[in-house]
Formats: C-alpha cells, structure tokens, sequence
C-alpha cells in the first residue's frame, strides 16, 4: 500500500494523458491524520441540517391520510398521516393533518420511494416506466459513465423526472493510459462543450474499442488519476465492468481495488465471467485492500453456481468485509450482441444456443444465420439463459438486493427496465410468499440507502419513511401492484403504483405520470471538489 500511496503522490503532480488539471480529492488534501475527525464533524453537520420535524405546525404543503405508512429501517407500520413541506417529511402522527393538498391514500401501502442501484436507461422516457414501477432515485453504477461532470450536468439542465447518479467508468478511464488512444480522447473530450451527447458516445466508444487491450503497469497511474477525476466530479464510486474488456488482466483489477480502498470508495463490479474464481477473484481483492466492493446481478454472472456464490458472498460478509451484491426477478438477460460476452466459445460458457437469444427489435429467435448477420450490425439481444428456481433462490437470500439492470428505453427493450420492481412485490413477495412485505421493501429501499451512504450523505435521507428525511414516496396498492411487460411485447406500465413523490412533488398521481413534472436531482458523490 505504500508503494501505491507514493505512485499515487507523484502522479497527482500531473495531469492524465493531457486532460485538464484535477480538482482536489482526498488523496491531495493536506493533513490526512485528522480526515476521520473532519469526517465525523461533517456527518454531524449534515445531521443537524436535516429539517426539524413540526407536527405541531397548522399546516403542511402536502398531506398523505390514512395510509399504512411503512417504514422497514424503524419497523414501523402502521396507520398514519404524513405531511409534507418542500422536500422534506416533517410530520408522521396519527394526529389528523392539515394540508393546501391532502390525498386520502387509506388502503394502500405509503412506502420510501424505491432505489435502484443498477439503471441504464438514464433518460425521461426510461423514467416514465421508472416511476409507475415506484422508483424514485436511478443511477448508473455498473458500467458508470466516462465523463461524470458532463453527465451530471446534462440531467440536470434538461430537468429529471428522478433522482439520478453515477459512478466513473473503469472501462473508459483505462483507455487514459493507452498512449495510442490518447489523442482520440482529447478530441472527444473536446467536443463536450458543443456537442455533449456526442462527446459522451465517442469516450465510450474509444473505452469499449480498448477492451482486448491491456494497460501496461508502468501506465497505471494515468489510469487513477483519470477514475480520480471522475470522483472528484461527483461519481459514487467506480463502475467495473469487466466480463466486456477481458484485456484487463488480474493485476490491472487488483491495483483499481487499491485504487479505491485508498479513496475510501465503492466499486460496483461485473465480475469477468460466470465462473465461481471470477466472484473469488472480486472477493480476494476486497480482502485485500479492504476497498467496498458490490456485486451486480449475482443471478446473471452466477447461473447454475449461484447457491455456492451466495455462500461465499455471505460467508465474506459474516467475517466483516463490505461486500454486498443484488438480482433481478427474471429468468432473460439483456446486453449488446458485439460484446464480448459472445465471443467464440459463448455457447459453452453460457450453456445456451442460438435459440436462446431473442432480437429486441423485433422479438424474433436467432439462428446462425442471424446471429452472424445482427452481430456485424450491432444490437441488443435478451438472453434466455437462467431457471426460476435460480431467481427465486437469490432473491429469497436476506442479503440479496433487488436491483433492475434495466436497458435504455426501445419498445422491445427486457421488461426489467419497467416492471421489476412491481414484479418482485407482487410476484415473488405477495403471490409467492417469499419474505414478509417489510422484508422485501428492505430490499428496494433502506438496503440499497445503506450501500450509498459510504459515499454521499444524501443516501441518509433516503429509502426511509421518517420525519426530517427526503419525500421520496411510493404509495401503492399491495393486493393488485404487478408488472405487466413481458419479453414478447413493447414496454408497458406496471400495475398497482397509485401515486409517486419525487423530493416532494407528484411525478405518479392516481396512476397516472404527472406531464412535465421534473423534479429528480443529482446524488452526488462525498468526493466532489464543488
């Protein structure tokens, strides 16, 4: 660790491949000894800034009546009354409530608005589905994003429907320490300021075309400061996708880990393959550096290993280490069909054939011939790959946190990127009767809270219904919410999810999204020089 910490010194004198200048991040502040102390001094600040809770005022902006208000971080539940001033809960009483709006929600369950740590689709139209599934808070955090500062800026300037975030993408921050990609960086990060969405795809274009390409040690440092870039721009952590650029090689891994166990941040990993060494492999790193590490969709990256996985996950877990993992409540996968995931020999690794893929475009299976031809073109295919008992034992794991993997918004796009949520309570929860309700809100909301509160102290104020927390709420009807996408047709709203808050203001009122209703903010991360 010393060696990293010197290597870490000198190249924070420089810049990456001739980026601009960095902000200053933890690793380039003086006096590190005192860091736990001013850390503490500034989450004690950020507790006494909550808003004090008023039940004793007249009146409230917004109250919610009668509803079962559930809250699975107290266990409370329990009829109650909710009002609201701003963005901020102030009052749960089953003292009547006076509000400018009250909403009589009794019957249905008023729950924290649901997170999801694993959303690719980070558009509008991917919130409309979003919220009627109940989410109110999407990052990207699986394969992050090459450019935070740009990304950040954007959702914001077009206005969100909800909360949104990302980590810093390992895949793209790698190609810094490619000196032959290094000019075709700096071009594209020079087209951010005219052309954004533009700038965006060409810096994950030139990542993803440096996946079968290694980074040579001596080059590392380059590589940090870049993913030191991204977090100092607000990321929540490093995205590490790796199963899409084998050539990262063992060591390469090992030293982001150090990366950011020195950062005292997050990675959220894709491991490199479906094999239990690729989950050894993340977990041995974890031990150590002693860096947090999440595992994304255990389902899909452990197939027929999944019981023997969730013992080793759970087992790292039992001995201290900050390890967590999550899944999806379907049996397909989704991902681009020129990944590298289908590289010759993906029949065997997968156990799957051609018939197993289906075209999201136009739902039709793939043979040979299609294959071959879709994958010179590029596209998205749904993977058909995984059992139900495979699901149902994953999801039924107490440590286990429900997350989508939802695709960017098409018609045929996989039904998780709308109706996971819904799925998960109303299939698995209510008709399946894997865990009691509480338990599984626990999953969607305090847990995945839990996850991000490391890495910013806006994670403290959500995924709880509590008096001086964020009015993020999902209300819905318990006996009726279901998904209603399937894999043979286009995206369709889930059922159940009767009205939604985001910070305070109806996105989802009487099962209904809310036109031009935008009022999703950023969760950024501790780490940000703004």
């Amino acid at each position: 660790m010393d060696d990293f910490r010197n290597t870490h010194s000198r190249l924070r004198r420089g810049t990456p491949s001739g980026r601009a200048p960095f902000g200053p991040t933890r690793s380039s502040r003086a006096l590190p000894a005192v860091l736990p102390a001013l850390f503490a001094t500034a989450l004690l600040a950020a507790a006494l800034a909550l808003p004090a809770p008023s039940a004793a005022q007249d009146r409230y902006d917004i109250v919610l009546s009668g509803g079962r208000v559930m809250d699975p971080e107290t266990g409370l539940d329990g009829v109650r009354n909710v009002g609201i001033n701003g963005s901020v809960i102030v009052a749960i009483s089953e003292e009547t409530l006076a509000g400018d709006l009250e909403v009589d929600v009794s019957g249905l369950v008023v729950a924290p608005g649901f997170i999801d740590l694993h959303a690719h689709g980070q558009t509008n139209r991917a919130n409309d589905f979003q919220v009627r599934d109940g989410v109110t808070t999407a990052l990207e955090m699986e394969s992050g994003v090459a450019d935070v500062g740009t990304f950040l800026a954007e959702r914001g300037r077009r206005g969100a429907v909800i909360n949104y975030g990302a980590t810093v993408s390992h895949m793209s921050t790698r190609a810094w320490a490619m000196p032959d990609r290094a000019d075709l960086l700096r071009r594209a990060v020079g087209m951010l300021d005219s052309d954004p969405e533009a700038g965006m795809r060409e810096l994950e274009s030139i990542g993803s075309g440096a996946r079968y390409e290694t980074v040579h040690p001596d080059s590392y440092g380059s590589m940090w400061a870049a993913l030191a870039q991204g977090l100092s721009e607000g990321a929540l952590g490093v995205g590490m996708a790796h199963q899409y650029y084998p050539g990262a090689s063992l060591e390469e891994i090992l030293d982001v880990f150090k990366f950011a166990a020195y950062e005292r941040t997050t990675i959220y990993t894709h491991v490199r393959d479906m094999k239990i060494s690729a989950i050894q492999e993340v977990v041995a790193n974890a031990a150590a550096t002693g860096a947090s590490l999440h595992i994304v969709h255990v389902n899909s990256s452990s197939l027929w290993n999944i019981e023997p996985v969730l013992k080793l996950v759970g087992g790292a877990q039992s001995r201290g280490l900050d390890i967590t993992t999550e899944a999806y409540p379907y049996t397909g996968a989704s991902t681009g069909l020129q990944s590298t995931i289908f590289d010759p020999g993906w029949q065997e690794n997968l156990q799957i054939g051609y018939g197993d893929l289906q075209w999201q475009d136009t739902g039709e299976r793939l043979t040979e011939e299609t294959f071959n031809s879709y994958r010179a073109t590029g596209g998205t295919v749904i993977i058909h790959m995984m059992r139900e008992e495979w699901i149902r034992h994953a999801l039924a794991t107490d440590f286990v946190m429900v997350a989508s993997d939802g695709m960017p918004y098409a018609p045929g796009a996989h039904p998780r990127s709308a109706g996971t949520f819904s799925r998960f309570l109303g299939r698995y929860v209510r008709d399946g009767g894997l865990m009691p309700l509480m338990d599984g809100l626990a999953k969607i909301t305090i847990m995945p809270a839990r996850r991000l509160e490391g890495m910013t102290d806006q994670a403290r104020r959500k995924g709880r219904m509590q008096e001086g927390t964020d009015a993020d709420i999902t209300i819905f009807d318990p006996a009726n919410i279901i998904d209603t996408a399937t894999f043979e047709d286009d995206l369709s709203y889930s059922e159940g999810v009767i009205h939604v808050l985001v910070n305070g203001e109806f996105v989802v009122r009487d099962s209904e999204n809310v036109q031009g209703a935008t009022p999703g903010r950023a969760i950024i991360g501790r780490l940000s020089a703004k």
